[in-house]
């Protein structure tokens, strides 16, 4: 049992970008609404004939690429995600088709906005226990499928996107690259954040989860942190759940974190859910504002709601 580590990450956002001048033109919203409320300038929008799996296989074949691994030394296949349509073949089993993947175990993992450190954990403790050697992990949503777009609440928040990490066993000797997790949830609350009906849609309470996230989670997000034995100023990144600059800003304050870089892709990408820590992750690293070995909280919060967050090393 020597831990695990991720060996690269990768990213994926459609070509369609959303402005807030669009908005405006659709709701009676405008520019300046929008970012004084949420800090978001622009999301990415998928088309009608981009479905989740695509999304997320775009992701995992830059992972793959970047960590030199071929599709056949994949074992397991971890997608997180709340908005795949098509329910079976899962959303996993989708994206080892579409990149050749030989009978990888395949699972979805749907925690909606912490789905993807969730989905990192189980990568870790099941290549730990030794049931899988090399796995995928991906976070990828499509908002745009189950948002409403005349409700200016919700409409201006989202978009589509997705991130992937290749998750494989440390080398004899060398510390793990993923810190032990700390998850829960607070179920009375779940309703707090939905997607739900027919068809379904996305909304939520914002004032309860703004208030939750600034006020309980910075404690949760240091006790993450003594868990890895890494104290907050140690840490070179932060990587929070891409929901609203307003709740990022303070709990990155909150948690103490002075020397760190904290991701801020909302203002370009908007809520991704899912998708949100890796494709901020990624982008991070392929821009060289964090080098390999760094340690970095990725953490995890939103719908049901539930919270997940690691420390982990740059690959």
């Amino acid at each position: 049992m020597n831990g695990s580590r991720i060996a690269a990450i990768g990213h994926y956002q459609p070509a369609r970008v959303l402005t807030n001048e669009d908005l405006a033109g659709l709701v009676d919203t405008s520019d300046e609404w929008i970012r004084s409320r949420v800090g978001i300038r622009t999301r990415h929008i998928a088309g009608p004939d981009e479905p989740v799996d695509e999304l997320a296989a775009h992701a995992a074949a830059k992972a793959l690429a970047a960590a030199g691994t071929a599709p056949g030394d994949i074992d397991l296949v971890l997608v997180a995600t709340s908005t795949a349509i098509n329910r079976s073949p899962n959303t996993a089993a989708r994206v080892a088709a579409r990149l050749g993947i030989p009978q990888p175990a395949a699972m979805d993992v749907n925690v909606v906005c912490a789905g993807f450190t969730h989905a990192l954990a189980t990568a870790d403790h099941t290549v730990r226990a030794g049931a899988a050697s090399r796995a995928l992990v991906i976070g990828a949503d499509k908002m745009s499928d189950v948002t409403d777009w005349s409700d200016r609440t919700t409409c201006v928040l989202v978009g589509d996107g997705a991130g992937a990490a290749v998750v494989e066993a440390c080398p004899p000797g060398q510390e793990p690259g993923i810190g032990p997790v700390l998850w829960g949830s607070v179920p009375e609350m779940g309703r707090a954040v939905r997607i739900e009906g027919t068809p379904p849609r996305f909304a939520q309470e914002g004032q309860s989860v703004y208030r939750w996230a600034t006020t309980q989670l910075p404690a949760v997000a240091r006790s993450a942190c003594e868990r890895a034995g890494v104290a907050p100023e140690e840490l070179a990144g932060v990587v929070l759940h891409q929901a609203n600059l307003r709740i990022i800003e303070p709990l990155a304050e909150k948690l103490g974190a002075v020397n760190a870089v904290v991701a801020r892709d909302v203002t370009e990408s908007g809520n991704t859910s899912a998708a949100s820590i890796p494709l901020a992750f990624s982008k991070l690293i392929e821009q060289g504002e964090l080098r390999a070995g760094d340690p970095v909280l990725l953490f995890g919060f939103g719908g049901n709601l539930s919270y997940a967050g690691q420390v982990v090393r740059c690959p």
